[in-house]
């Protein structure tokens, strides 16, 4: 357990009965997959702020940005006690050393987004925010967040996938005596990784890396991952993948065969055009780097950045 990604997840996705009616939203995706990597930290907003299982649903009323937390038939005012609670919740959560969160899709306190909010005529329109994730993405702005319907989808869940994985990796080297080489280190593995996520963000993080000593140490490592947060989290598409592919074959231009350069440019436009999925001319790439002992590609963390049993690379 010691190894595995702490994360914060719904605790109705766990399988846990705290639901309104006494039910649970059970994931089995959740806790079956990456349960086997990652060890969840389950919240419940509304039982941990002593409303009881079963009870009286929940919406949010008026200003999207600033909702009222009502109930749906009594129309009572929780808004105070629940923003007291989640205030309270995130502060105990900045120990738990979190990796990320996920989010009960459309609830009134724990909807990442597109949550209801009711006007004064009963109207509601998809504007709003839970009140606790509210709370939780202000705490932690540089968390990986998502909610369990978006993970349905296979780009958005491997990107998730990847940020927390590297965020891992990123809490590991700021465990490590302070030093520029652990930064230097740490960027090395990530380029392409980076790069495949956002070209232009790759960029600046390597120029900030290479002028390093004008910086602040700790304003640099601060900076740097900022960045690295905000590239993470744009999804990688098939033409940035098939650009980091690319950049890959360089490496082996005087090492391939005529045969196997073709292979690879086939297996590379094949992706492209989504007629593969990008297992394979990664999976062609792992096996050139093997065979032509290439040490800089080995140590790359875009030719394997989380478990291939999560599969999440099999998508075309």
């Amino acid at each position: 357990m010691e190894d595995r990604i702490r994360i914060g997840v719904s605790a109705c996705l766990l399988g846990q009965p705290v639901r309104f009616d006494g039910s649970h939203k059970h994931d089995r995706y959740l806790t079956g997959t990456l349960g086997e990597y990652l060890e969840f930290v389950p919240v419940c907003p509304e039982v941990e702020a002593g409303f009881p299982t079963p009870r009286e649903t929940f919406r949010l009323v008026g200003d999207p940005e600033n909702p009222r937390f009502m109930t749906t038939r009594t129309q009572v005012d929780h808004t105070e006690r629940m923003a007291a609670w989640a205030e309270k919740r995130v502060c105990e959560l900045e120990t738990e050393n979190l990796c990320g969160f996920i989010f009960k899709s459309d609830s009134p306190s724990s909807g990442l987004e597109r949550v209801k909010v009711y006007n004064a005529k009963g109207m509601a329109e998809k504007k709003g925010v839970g009140m606790f994730a509210r709370a939780f993405i202000r705490n932690f702005p540089l968390l990986p967040v998502e909610e369990e319907g978006r993970l349905n989808d296979a780009k958005l869940r491997e990107t998730f996938i990847e940020q927390i994985f590297t965020l891992k990796r990123w809490r590991e080297t700021l465990a490590l005596p302070p030093g520029m080489k652990h930064l230097v280190d740490f960027h090395s593995r990530h380029k392409l990784l980076i790069m495949a996520h956002s070209p232009k963000q790759y960029q600046i993080l390597g120029q900030w890396v290479a002028q390093g000593k004008g910086i602040s140490l700790d304003n640099l490592w601060l900076r740097y991952q900022e960045m690295l947060s905000s590239a993470l989290r744009q999804n990688p598409t098939n033409k940035k993948n098939a650009n980091v592919l690319q950049h890959i074959l360089g490496y082996f231009k005087k090492e391939l065969t005529p045969d196997e350069k073709q292979e690879a440019l086939e297996g590379i436009e094949n992706y492209a055009r989504g007629l593969v999925p990008l297992i394979v001319p990664v999976t062609l790439m792992n096996h050139y780097v093997r065979k032509y002992h290439q040490p800089y590609l080995r140590d790359q963390y875009y030719l394997n950045p989380h478990p291939l049993e999560l599969q999440l690379r099999n998508h075309a």
